[in-house]
């Protein structure tokens, strides 16, 4: 058979039998050259240059030593299940990079445009560099348990390539959500507590070092799923633990003995409710904007 006749015929077969190594290897080739990922797997001297060939060569403990360098995953136990329980793993792994990804560009792409605009017009900085590093730091630990993050099924059902257009329609729509209700907080900061002064700086960057650390803390579990959270999906223990902890400790932070260190203020007994309101309105609208583009099949 010509390569274009093989081509054809590896779309309908299921199964080639007595191929040669050579024939084994043009398959692998081919499959490949279709814009298939392609596993091969083997054990006997024969078998080599498809394992070569392949995307992922498979091979196991008891095989010939040549079938063994051939390949990049050698099985130590004799089953297949083994694979199939490492593609589900390798498909959570790569779901939860893709959600830190998502929560980290997003979330630095609408505080870009939350401090351009608020220096635009302030007369002191939004936010004190020691108070945007904590910040950080903050939101950063609460990201760490996201490698124990539950995944649901519908992303690992099928495999997922990389897409970098995906991300970018995500950061793009999502993004600038959250500086919408940033600046709701600066005119609540401004024109509620009458933060214009600069003697009153203090309690304009406590309120919204809160405000961001709980939006950006809370939004993991909106942007973790596409489903809805809480109800529909659940993260992990950990990762709620973490989420948690981490807004108990803000919460505190303006009130420790570390806020006059951080250039922390206390804040109004207002501020706590509107805070609620503006956490929910938030949540409720990244989640409708998620359910948009999972429409639109953009994400």
């Amino acid at each position: 058979m010509s390569d274009s006749e093989l081509a054809e015929a590896t779309e309908k077969t299921t199964l080639f039998a007595r191929l040669s190594p050579a024939d084994k290897q043009r398959v692998v080739r081919i499959l490949r050259e279709k814009g298939h990922v392609v596993g091969s797997l083997g054990d006997g001297i024969n078998d080599a240059p498809a394992l070569r060939a392949a995307d992922v060569g498979i091979s196991v403990d008891t095989a010939t030593d040549i079938a063994k360098e051939s390949a990049d995953l050698i099985l130590l136990e004799k089953d297949l299940m083994v694979l199939g329980g490492g593609v589900i793993e390798g498909r959570k792994v790569f779901a939860n990079i893709v959600k830190y990804i998502r929560m980290g560009a997003s979330s630095n792409f609408g505080n870009m445009f939350s401090v351009l605009g608020a220096s635009a017009f302030l007369p002191f900085i939004p936010m004190a560099p020691i108070q945007i590093l904590t910040n950080n730091l903050l939101y950063d630990f609460s990201q760490v348990p996201i490698p124990t993050d539950s995944v649901d099924y519908e992303q690992v059902a099928r495999p997922r390539p990389w897409n970098i257009s995906e991300i970018k329609r995500f950061i793009l729509f999502v993004g600038p959500v959250s500086s919408i209700f940033d600046y709701t907080t600066f005119f609540v900061m401004l024109w509620v507590f009458h933060c214009w002064e600069p003697s009153r700086a203090r309690i304009f960057q406590t309120g919204w070092f809160v405000e961001s650390l709980m939006t950006q803390t809370l939004i993991i579990h909106v942007i973790r799923t596409n489903k809805i959270p809480f109800i529909q999906s659940r993260a992990s223990w950990l990762l709620t633990a973490m989420t948690l902890c981490i807004m108990a400790f803000g919460l505190w932070l303006p009130y420790s003995p570390l806020g006059p260190s951080l250039g922390l203020a206390r804040l109004p007994q207002m501020y706590w409710p509107i805070l609620m309101l503006t956490i929910l309105a938030y949540l409720v609208l990244t989640q409708v904007i998620k359910f948009w583009l999972l429409r639109k099949h953009w994400i």
